[in-house]
């Protein structure tokens, strides 16, 4: 089985999950609305691109075990929706409109770079130094942190922030060290570096 299969189907399910929490709890508040917008909105985009420019790393064959633990682990992304639904919370208008801030800065990252990635490979190998890549090593996942610190905010409690805080920490910062290593055979990767940021863009 493809790494890719609980990955799609955990981001193909959040839409109806936060709808299903919504009747469930009998919460149709701002808040539910604006968190099921942005997060359903993300885990259909996310399926259409993976149809047009997949990433290759996850196509890597795994056993059914390791898929079922994956698709587990990648439920705690949905520990803020159930928060926020719920309990009620209704977040402010300030905490609404940085959220979504923070989505659309993070989708335009995370999509458009994985985007020049993709058709800049299918044209030439080697390094890639320019457009999103330019100040920042890893503009895919800066993106991805916002989206998911944009559907934390919402929840309004600390315990929103756990997902996105392990697989910062085990996933995400472990992925962007074997990226380093990695490039580091590019004999120009030396200079790129010094110019870039590892994930937050150098100015």
């Amino acid at each position: 089985m493809k790494i890719k299969y609980p990955i799609n189907l955990h981001k193909g399910l959040t839409a109806g999950v936060v709808i299903c929490l919504m009747f469930w709890f009998d919460n149709f508040s701002t808040g539910a609305w604006v968190y099921l917008a942005l997060h359903g909105s993300y885990g259909f985009l996310w399926l259409m691109k993976d149809r047009m420019y997949p990433d290759k790393k996850w196509e890597e064959d795994v056993s059914i075990p390791y898929a079922v633990l994956v698709f587990v682990a990648l439920g705690m992304y949905w520990i803020a929706p159930y928060i926020l639904i719920s309990q009620h919370k209704i977040p402010g208008d300030m905490i609404i409109a940085g959220a979504v801030a923070l989505n659309m800065f993070g989708m335009v990252l995370h999509f458009g770079s994985d985007a020049q990635k993709y058709f800049t490979l299918q044209a030439r190998s080697g390094l890639i130094t320019n457009g999103f890549f330019t100040r920042c090593r890893n503009p895919n996942y800066l993106g991805e942190l916002m989206i998911y610190v944009g559907f934390a905010m919402l929840s309004m409690s600390w315990m929103g922030y756990i997902g996105i805080a392990l697989f910062f920490s085990f996933v995400f910062i472990p992925g962007m060290i074997k990226k380093d290593k990695s490039l580091a055979r590019y004999p120009e990767f030396a200079a790129y570096k010094k110019r870039s940021g590892l994930m937050w863009p150098k100015a």
